[in-house]
């Protein structure tokens, strides 16, 4: 949802009604996550995707009916069909889409969840994509920490079980499908509840202000990261040769690291490049980040350097008192054996090892595996 935002509340802003079509649930090879959206807008105008080119066209239609009919509905579209490459998912994925009109009467609170994503404040939108009732389907419910929601499920006890949960999703930044009994059941089945949860971006924390450095923070903005540089030497950390980072800080980066943390600034979300392969950077950062305690260590910790340089910093680091559980944290040298030489090369190395790091990937080429492409989380 949150690439075509923008299109979204502009119609909504000027009192249009819009068919909306999202992932809600995939299976097997599905091109989209969930969460993924396509917008038909009151001109017939198509934004955004839900599989890639596969379904849109079915997914357009189905749109305008809903929009003429005021009916939500939910429909898999897949392998499993009958019709599957009438409707053209050829890849082997099934796609579950939910497909509802939005509008200001439909989703009066949707300016304000715009504007808390815009501004990177963390909003969740729980929405019913399946219930026996007919009724209860489209209703919607807004959740933010430390606020009491906005909107409602259904009932009051479903209200709470699905706050309950999307305040656990917004702490990682998740979309999910949520199963329940109809009146919200922990333990029970009949209604399912889609959250989008709006988390600010992940961070990605730079330190060296080197060539490489740029590259990484380019593939990072890239990826969805809010990049931060950080160097101790002025000279070297300034905005114009970072012009891609979203910060560019002069500080010692273990000092900065440690005020971030105890700013409850970092999660598990976030990932740390160090590229100063200089040991009086270096060690001092990463004597700080490989002792983070759970809930603030980060996702990916990777330091670069040639292999002599690695070996001096892990016999550093061990003389600092390091011990092998918080050393085995740390991937270095960093990246993804891809051959790479150039900066640019590098920092795509360094960006496919944090990817296979996020969804379970290993690294080796499809062509010589078998198996499902997508991984779960």
């Amino acid at each position: 949802m949150r690439e075509v935002l923008d299109e979204l509340v502009a119609w909504w802003e000027a009192g249009e009604t819009v068919g909306v079509g999202t992932v809600v649930a995939t299976f097997q090879s599905a091109p989209r996550p969930a969460g993924a959206s396509m917008l038909v807008g009151p001109d017939g105008t198509a934004v955004g995707s839900v599989s890639g080119g596969c379904v849109e066209g079915a997914v357009y239609e189905e749109a305008q009916d809903v929009v003429g009919s005021g009916e939500p509905v939910l429909r898999r579209y897949g392998v499993s069909d009958d019709d599957a490459f009438a409707v053209g998912l050829t890849c082997g994925g099934i796609l579950d889409v939910f497909v509802e009109k939005v509008s200001q009467q439909t989703f009066p609170q949707l300016g304000e969840v715009a504007a808390d994503v815009r501004e990177g404040r963390p909003v969740a939108v729980a929405t019913v994509i399946e219930h026996p009732d007919p009724t209860w389907l489209g209703r919607r419910m807004v959740v933010r920490p430390d606020a009491d929601a906005v909107g409602s499920i259904g009932s009051p006890r479903a209200d709470d079980a699905v706050h309950d949960d999307a305040l656990g999703l917004l702490a990682t930044g998740s979309n999910a499908t949520l199963t329940y009994g109809p009146d919200g059941e922990r333990r029970g089945e009949g209604m399912r509840v889609f959250v989008w949860g709006f988390a600010p971006k992940p961070r990605m924390l730079v330190f060296g202000a080197i060539d490489f450095a740029a590259a990484v923070a380019r593939v990072g903005s890239f990826l969805g990261y809010h990049v931060t540089v950080c160097d101790a030497r002025p000279v070297f950390a300034t905005t114009s040769r970072f012009p891609e980072a979203d910060e560019v800080v002069v500080d010692w980066p273990h000092r900065y690291l440690r005020a971030e943390v105890e700013g409850g600034r970092l999660d598990r979300r976030t990932v740390l490049a160090v590229l100063t392969h200089d040991p009086k950077f270096d060690v001092p950062l990463l004597e700080v980040a490989l002792r983070l305690p759970d809930d603030a260590r980060p996702a990916y910790i990777g330091a670069m350097g040639s292999r002599r340089t690695h070996d001096d910093r892990m016999a550093r680091l061990r003389e600092a008192g390091l011990a092998d559980d918080e050393l085995a944290l740390l991937s270095s040298p960093i990246g993804l054996d891809l051959g790479a030489r150039t900066p640019e090369e590098t920092a795509i190395s360094i960006a496919a090892e944090i990817i296979a790091g996020r969804w379970g990937g290993t690294g080796e080429r499809l062509a010589g595996t078998a198996g499902k492409i997508h991984h779960d989380r």
